[in-house]
């Protein structure tokens, strides 16, 4: 149960690196390892009642795109734990899944990016990974939240400037203001 849970929280930031980006420069060879790492890689609550009041909470904010109550509490569990395992909030992350995809795995934008956190596929050969499914939940989480927690430690923490660079949209703030928006709106966690 503890790794179903796990899987589930996995996905969101990977495929926002915008077409832009991807034909303008190659791929960051460090970041290329970071996923291939988080992928070959095989829970992030601590607490059975941190768990539970976070799922709770999270589940009646999402339903709205989430209608599935087992499928909801699954990707919860994976955004939990992907966000966490890169020191990511999951508050953010799920804010990300919101703006990039609405909670549709099976998004793909006009680009190509897809699922969740829309994932460009390129990374998949990157890494030496070809057959991932990036409609895949825990696929999709584990390179969103890779690539968004790269970029965030390139930016010296700076989410803001962190959100533009996963978007593509470096140097613009209407995209990193997007998921502020969300965040506030949805997912705002008072501790």
């Amino acid at each position: 149960m503890r790794t179903a849970v796990s899987i589930a929280v996995l996905g969101l930031a990977l495929l926002l690196a915008s077409p832009i980006h991807a034909a303008t420069s190659q791929p960051d060879p460090e970041l290329r390892s970071k996923l291939r790492e988080a992928v070959n890689a095989a829970d992030s609550f601590d607490d059975r009642f941190d768990a539970e009041v976070w799922l709770v909470d999270m589940s009646g904010r999402t339903e709205r795109w989430l209608d599935n109550h087992d499928r909801r509490l699954r990707i919860l569990r994976l955004v939990h734990r992907e966000a966490s395992r890169r020191g990511l909030s999951p508050e953010v992350v799920l804010a990300v899944i919101q703006v990039e995809s609405g909670f549709d795995r099976f998004a793909i934008s006009p680009v190509g990016a897809q699922g969740l956190m829309q994932v460009m596929p390129f990374w998949k050969k990157e890494i030496g990974r070809p057959e991932d499914n990036l409609t895949k939940v825990e696929t999709n989480l584990v390179y969103g939240t890779t690539i968004l927690a790269h970029y965030l430690e390139k930016e010296d923490g700076n989410l803001a400037k962190a959100l533009a660079r996963y978007n593509g949209s470096v140097g613009k703030v209407w995209y990193p203001e997007r998921v502020f928006d969300a965040l506030e709106q949805h997912f705002h966690v008072n501790r």
